[in-house]
């Protein structure tokens, strides 16, 4: 079945091309176990369960003296206590703690038997085998058993990608591997024989091939399997033969360039014939020319040849099929910051404005946009830390004015 076919030939709106992708695209097959030291990025293909409570038994949360709280509620005033023992971080107390008695003990020690309450150091006065500790309530600095995870509770849940957070909670509940979805395989190729290779020579009309590192980046920044095809030449034949084998090979096709509508490609050619096509004109500047489609089962991306079109359309529509392909689901980050710039523009595209961010007198961030909004200006990527987001029916920004704003930590990755 076809996911990628849309009605209409009008302009398509960015966040119907999402719900296209969100609800016709499915996460690829297979999983694998890795060690934990290798479960960084990928995303999981189970629930991971606490196998024991976090904390396993009430701890303290803090340096300091443990003690029991007077029966009848706290004291309004300190209170000298005989020091009974020692508990540092591992070890347990072997006896009970009476009233008027306390024990010293140290963070992420058990409590021993008898006691509710920790004093921190800082607070109380110790000598001559006793400590001055303050009025505390019952309870204080103190962490209850289970407290952060209860045996038994779903604490990932399936389809979660793995940051340092929740691999650091896998190995807090015990578990040294986990079951992941294998990593999704990513063919990449450019077309069109004006492109050289970086690192060789250039003859004059030619220009060197960045749109396709720069999209390996983006691509290996999501933790794919990336099988780079180059450039390959401007010959049906060699561009037909290069889709066919990477369609049995890769879970996901991506190209740049060639994508305008009505312009004379190959690749759009070899990706009717073997399969689907469509192109799509998105509302949103940069990047309407997108194509997405099929070679065979394989899901094909086609995307700009201006090297900022291709870039944005990848963060905006490329990264949620790649993560929707791998079993996660797309989250960028918005924060609202001042304009530090005047613009205006004609309603009907969404459009995405690069900008990096200063630090304003009254300490809040101030966007300032880069000066050349053109496509092809890829310094304008190097030089920028994320983009404002203008909407389609908005015509002005003025100075002062709190704009949306997408840093690119989170659209990288």
């Amino acid at each position: 079945m076809d996911c990628f076919a849309v009605p209409g030939s009008g302009l398509l709106p960015l966040d119907d091309a999402l719900a296209v992708i969100r609800e016709g695209v499915r996460p690829v097959a297979g999983a694998e176990t890795v060690a934990l030291h290798d479960a960084l990025g990928r995303f999981l293909a189970e629930d991971v369960t606490a196998g024991v409570n976090v904390p396993p038994m009430a701890v303290s949360s803090m340096d300091g003296w443990a003690f029991r709280a007077p029966a009848d509620g706290s004291p309004d005033e300190p209170r000298r206590l005989a020091v009974v023992g020692r508990v540092p971080a591992g070890t347990v107390f072997a006896g009970t703690v009476g009233p008027g008695e306390a024990v010293r003990i140290f963070t992420g020690a058990p409590l021993p038997d008898g006691a509710d309450t920790v004093a921190m150091q800082e607070e109380c006065e110790a000598g001559d085998g006793t400590v001055l500790v303050p009025p505390l309530e019952r309870g204080s600095n103190v962490r209850a058993a289970g407290e952060d995870m209860r045996a038994g509770a779903v604490v990932l849940a399936e389809g979660r990608r793995l940051r340092a957070q929740e691999v650091g909670l896998a190995a807090a509940v015990g578990r040294s591997t986990l079951r992941v979805r294998r990593r999704l395989r990513v063919a990449l190729f450019s077309t069109g024989d004006e492109l050289r290779e970086p690192g060789g020579g250039k003859p004059d009309g030619a220009i060197f091939d960045a749109n396709r590192y720069t999209l390996a980046a983006q691509l290996l920044a999501l933790g794919v399997e990336l099988r780079d095809l180059g450039i390959l030449p401007d010959q049906p034949d060699a561009v037909r033969a290069a889709l066919a084998a990477a369609a049995d090979e890769a879970d996901l096709i991506v190209s740049s360039g060639g994508m305008s509508v009505g312009e004379e490609d190959h690749v759009k050619a070899a990706v009717s014939a073997l399969g689907s096509l469509h192109l799509w004109r998105l509302a949103l500047r940069p990047g309407k020319p997108l194509a997405l489609g099929q070679v065979g089962q394989t899901p094909f991306l086609g995307l700009p040849g201006n090297p900022v079109s291709a870039m944005v359309t990848f963060m905006l529509v490329g990264r949620p099929l790649v993560l929707r392909l791998s079993g996660g689901e797309s989250v960028v980050p918005r924060s609202l910051v001042v304009a530090g710039f005047s613009f205006t523009k004609k309603p009907g595209r969404r459009e995405f404005l690069r900008a990096r961010l200063e630090t304003g007198p009254d300490g809040r961030p101030v966007a300032r946009k880069f000066p050349n909004n053109s496509s092809g200006v890829l310094t304008s990527m190097a030089e920028s830390d994320g983009l404002i987001d203008m909407a389609a029916d908005a015509t002005e920004i003025r100075a002062g004015d709190l704009v949306d704003f997408l840093p690119f930590t989170g659209l990288l990755g």
